[in-house]
């Protein structure tokens, strides 16, 4: 089943089903012209309401950046239509980059944030700190992050674990829905899900994975549980082509190295758009690539069987290497 609306938002054009509340993007800000005229497919974002574009802005990509370059690329993203933005206090200074953003176009946006604290004090203290950092008052989606290992869940899901604040959070409206993402082990994000009834999942689904799926890397049983559940998906990683080796010459801001010709990241990207429920991929934390994957979600068609296998098999014989289990031979995160 297909989860794309032919539904498009354009400038001008208010539609509540394509853009949340409003998808008007015209309007200033530091001077500069941000208007959508590429528009990407909308996606419906699991239960949570909201048809999202089917790329999402990593917020990792700011981070690093001055405030000027970093309105430059967030300009380059809304130009495309994009309408949905996840971001976390570990991406460096991403939060206060993309603040003013959030602050004069919140109801344009999916908010989506994330917190790596593992107790009820941690993220609750966490929570807050990121809602006065961007500007707002809640968020549309707060995500467990990266949760690893077993030892992560039983805090997790403990009696002072942070599940419980953020069940207060949205409980007190601080949060509209809840979510959780993981990296490395799909058999742990498999047994927390099991565990609660999350909104909202985040992991890697990429081709790299299915050159040698295994346990901890294999998401299609994490899938089959979000069409189960009605759970939106978003996909991390698509482009990457494995782990770098030790001692290359890694060229981009990724732990991962990642396809970089127009053709093979619209490759990886129209296999990873076509695994079912994935609602929306959010883009890799390099900037110099988002160009081409924008171009990409521009492009993107579903791929048919016959070709998500034939490009499996491509990476196989190109040499694509999960990221999970780690070997040796490759740079670790």
């Amino acid at each position: 089943m297909s989860y794309d609306t032919s539904k498009r938002c354009s400038v001008g054009i208010r539609s509540k089903a394509c853009c949340g509340t409003d998808s008007n993007l015209n309007g200033k800000l530091n001077g500069g012209r941000v208007e959508a005229t590429l528009i990407l497919k909308k996606r419906r974002l699991g239960r949570m309401g909201w048809n999202g574009s089917i790329l999402t802005l990593g917020g990792c990509g700011l981070g690093e950046l001055t405030q000027d370059r970093a309105d430059s690329w967030a300009k380059l993203a809304l130009r495309y239509g994009v309408n949905v933005v996840d971001v976390a206090p570990s991406y460096g200074r991403a939060e206060l980059r993309l603040a003013p953003w959030i602050r004069r176009y919140r109801r344009k946006f999916f908010l989506a944030e994330k917190t790596m604290k593992r107790t009820r004090e941690g993220a609750w203290s966490e929570l807050h700190r990121s809602l006065k950092r961007l500007g707002t008052e809640t968020f549309d989606l707060y995500q467990l992050h990266a949760v690893g290992d077993l030892r992560e869940v039983r805090a997790i899901f403990g009696r002072n674990g942070a599940l419980r604040a953020l069940r207060e959070a949205k409980e007190t409206g601080l949060v509209k829905n809840l979510g959780i993402t993981g990296h490395k082990d799909m058999r742990v994000l498999r047994s927390a899900i099991e565990r609660f009834d999350f909104d909202s999942v985040l992991l890697p689904v990429n081709l790299a994975s299915m050159a040698k799926p295994s346990p901890e890397n294999d998401y299609r049983p994490i899938l089959k549980l979000a069409i189960e559940r009605d759970m939106s998906v978003t996909a991390i990683k698509a482009v990457s082509k494995g782990r770098w080796r030790k001692g290359s010459r890694q060229k981009y801001h990724t732990w991962y190295e990642p396809v970089d010709t127009k053709t093979e990241i619209l490759q990886a990207i129209s296999f990873t758009l076509s695994q079912d429920p994935v609602a929306t991929y959010s883009i890799p934390c390099d900037v110099r690539l988002w160009p081409s994957v924008l171009e990409a979600g521009l492009k993107f068609k579903r791929l048919g069987d016959k070709e998500q296998r034939n490009l499996v098999l491509h990476a196989r014989q190109d040499g694509f290497r999960p990221l999970f289990p780690h070997r040796g031979e490759y740079s670790r995160e």
